[in-house]
């Protein structure tokens, strides 16, 4: 089974409207800066039930995930509707007014094979960005951009995530090569008649 060994093409869209029963709608996907890690960690919470003295049933249920990219750089435009911030004459205005928005995250990653796992988190918040500078020494040391986010599942579906597989059997190509131009949708079930 081929290994994940990269990471490329972090790009965002502006989640533009998320309410029950109506189909979610997002701004244009918009790649900022280089990728060089993403760390996805689902969270859920869990109760376990106990009767008749033993464990009757465990219950789990999604609650969120928590995203840590790091970007080669992070520009004060990205920095900004990550933020929502704005940029007045190419200077970036910070205030505690900001109100980030909720934004889709989406990426690939290869894997050893030479294919790639393409992924989609639908509905996110990032918060502000850390930064940190170093004097120039002896050696050089560049300084990479980090940032945390907060990843939940859409009012819309339910859905938080979509994962596919390049060299899966049955992937449709035709949804992947529009991965990028769009904020994914969720496929329809086809069922084949034997």
């Amino acid at each position: 089974m081929p290994r994940i060994k990269g990471l490329k093409d972090i790009s965002f869209a502006k989640l533009l409207t998320d309410v029950a029963g109506k189909e979610a709608t997002y701004d244009t996907v918009k790649k900022y800066e280089r990728s060089v890690t993403a760390k996805i960690t689902p969270k859920s919470e869990s109760e376990t039930e106990y009767s008749d003295d033993n464990v009757e049933e465990v219950v789990n249920q999604f609650s969120q995930i928590d995203v840590e990219i790091e970007l080669n750089m992070i520009s004060t435009q990205t920095r900004a509707f990550l933020q929502g911030s704005k940029v007045v004459n190419g200077i970036l205005i910070e205030s505690k007014d900001d109100v980030a928005p909720y934004v889709a995250m989406i990426f690939k990653a290869k894997k050893s094979n030479g294919k790639y796992r393409y992924v989609c988190l639908y509905k996110g918040k990032f918060e502000l960005s850390e930064d940190n500078y170093e004097t120039e020494a002896d050696k050089i040391k560049t300084q990479t951009a980090s940032l945390k986010a907060t990843f939940m599942a859409r009012e819309f579906d339910g859905n938080y995530r979509l994962m596919a597989d390049e060299d899966t059997e049955d992937i449709v190509a035709a949804d992947l090569e529009k991965w990028f131009t769009a904020v994914p949708t969720v496929p329809i079930e086809t069922t084949s008649e034997a």
